[in-house]
């Protein structure tokens, strides 16, 4: 199977002498194209930090980081800016849409900007809508819909491009428990049926069970891994409760 992530020794620090804070500790994984993949872990563990540099965001302060052939770290702020374009696709939180485009007009968007052809686009988002049950949504506004539905929508503008990585930063934080599902299980199948790959990272075990692999950080380093293999989501979901519980806290202290 092909690599489509590979961290190789990274670590980031901030400040200098004896304020020096080492966020993140020879941070070492690779992730396989087709998986979906968790990160998980205590308030302060290092989660966003590692999210920011994967993302290329952020630098990290030694180490390299490859996203198939391409050293990330050896790119300068152009070549990033264009390979995030190229390469990469962002789920956040809190949706990031443009109140002022429609449901349609915020999916092409990505599209748009690299000037692809007029029918290309509409077909592209006729498609990715349908996989995100919005298709009837497309002509209205992010104000007319529900927070589970912007989130599809959302969704959809990061999957049309086909990324070669989709990062996944708490999805469902601003979710009721039925869009969450609703939303996980679409992440889910695009994983299964089209080999997308993902990164997810989550506070939340019941989101986390529906990955199949599990990175846990603490203290800025990683600290255990688990994979569900053959087990039920029901069973990984447990897994992934008892060692949060073993990294430090109940589910709701883990953030």
């Amino acid at each position: 199977m092909e690599y489509v992530l590979k961290v190789n020794k990274v670590e980031k620090t901030y400040g200098r002498g004896a304020n020096t804070f080492n966020a993140l500790k020879n941070i070492t994984f690779a992730i396989e194209e087709g998986e979906f993949v968790g990160i998980m872990g205590p308030s302060g563990a290092g989660k966003s930090t590692l999210l920011n540099l994967l993302a290329t965001i952020d630098y990290p302060t030694s180490g390299d980081i490859f996203i198939k052939q391409d050293n990330i770290v050896k790119m300068t702020e152009d070549q990033l800016a264009e390979f995030r374009r190229e390469n990469l696709g962002f789920i956040f939180q809190d949706y990031n849409l443009l109140d002022s485009l429609t449901v349609r007009e915020n999916i092409l968007l990505p599209l748009a900007i690299k000037k692809r052809p007029a029918k290309e686009i509409n077909e592209k988002v006729i498609s990715i809508a349908k996989i995100f049950d919005i298709e009837d949504l497309l002509d209205k506004y992010p104000y007319q819909i529900s927070g589970g539905e912007k989130q599809r929508t959302a969704s959809s503008r990061a999957l049309i491009t086909n990324p070669k990585l989709l990062f996944a930063d708490e999805p469902t934080g601003a979710l009721d428990s039925k869009s969450a599902t609703e939303l996980l299980e679409k992440l889910s199948t695009l994983n299964i049926e089209q080999q997308a790959t993902i990164m997810m990272v989550t506070h939340d075990a019941y989101a986390a069970s529906f990955c199949r692999r599990i990175i846990f950080i603490k203290d800025g380093q990683l600290s255990n891994e688990i994979t569900r293999g053959n087990s039920t989501r029901k069973d990984f979901f447990q897994l992934i409760l008892d060692e949060l519980s073993y990294l430090g806290g109940a589910d709701n202290d883990i953030n």
